[in-house]
């Protein structure tokens, strides 16, 4: 997701400062940027001046230093609030007062995230989806104490980015996992109730709903461990049967079976 957003940034002459944890990440993230962009111009679908002004746009760092002159941070940390609450505290040792701090998350509470900044009122969310560079949309996300001029700052960059912006309430899962999760996680029920098989249940929903993936498959793409987590948080919240990760679910992740980025979930790649 870092890679997807820091790449889309600077195709729509952003210029963009990648901050990582470790040198080793950090060139994996730009590996992965330049890969997408060079296999791009191999199929015609982005020249080679604009895949070396988009790269050019692009400078990488471990300090967050380096962040000092940014006038907008978009996080993209995992999924847990006190490792983002984290950053935001060394973010905020470095940037400027008037900087704008949004969260990529998918699935935490923009509030509570703002509420641990010193500008609750210059932060919101901005949700991509991946791959970053081919989905359009993204959700733009106000929390209580979001500012008029903030929202409207956080639309117009999304526009600028050529995406779709919709404006999503904060409540977990925002609109598109709000849906989507409980379907990904009625297929997991669907397989342990014996109503069909993995690879029928995917056909089903390819060929009978039009679905470019299945949901076990959409399952192996997103991360079992990812799908997890949510659920748990959207659970927590809302006490709602349609959110409580299945049993099959839970053994996956504890076998360590998370779908692609481990090689086999309920495919094996």
């Amino acid at each position: 997701m870092g890679s997807g957003i820091a790449q889309v940034c600077a195709q729509s002459g952003y210029r963009t400062v990648v901050r990582e944890i470790s040198q080793e990440l950090l060139d994996k993230g730009l590996g992965r940027i330049r890969k997408f962009l060079s296999d791009g111009v191999d199929r015609g679908k982005v020249t080679p001046e604009a895949r070396d002004r988009t790269l050019a746009a692009i400078t990488g760092s471990t300090s967050f230093d380096a962040l000092k002159e940014c006038d907008l941070i978009i996080e993209a940390v995992i999924e847990n609030a006190d490792e983002k609450k984290q950053v935001y505290a060394e973010v905020e040792t470095v940037v400027s007062p008037s900087t704008i701090i949004v969260s990529n998350t998918s699935s935490l509470c923009i509030t509570e995230l703002a509420a641990a900044t010193k500008r609750p009122d210059r932060f919101g969310g901005l949700h991509f989806f991946n791959p970053v560079p081919l989905m359009k949309l993204v959700e733009v996300i106000r929390a209580l104490p979001t500012s008029d001029e903030t929202f409207r700052t956080l639309w117009s960059f999304s526009e600028s980015l050529g995406k779709e912006p919709i404006a999503a309430p904060d409540q977990p899962g925002f609109i598109v996992n709000r849906l989507l999760v409980p379907y990904m996680l009625e297929a997991i029920r669907a397989v342990e109730n014996g109503l069909g098989t993995v690879e029928d249940i995917d056909k089903g929903m390819r060929l009978g709903c039009g679905y470019p993936m299945g949901p076990f498959t959409l399952l192996d793409y997103v991360g079992l461990d990812t799908t997890y987590y949510i659920a748990n948080i959207m659970f927590e919240e809302f006490r709602d049967r349609m959110f409580a990760p299945p049993p099959l679910l839970k053994r996956m992740v504890l076998a360590g079976r998370l779908g692609r980025k481990s090689g086999q979930g309920f495919y094996k790649y």
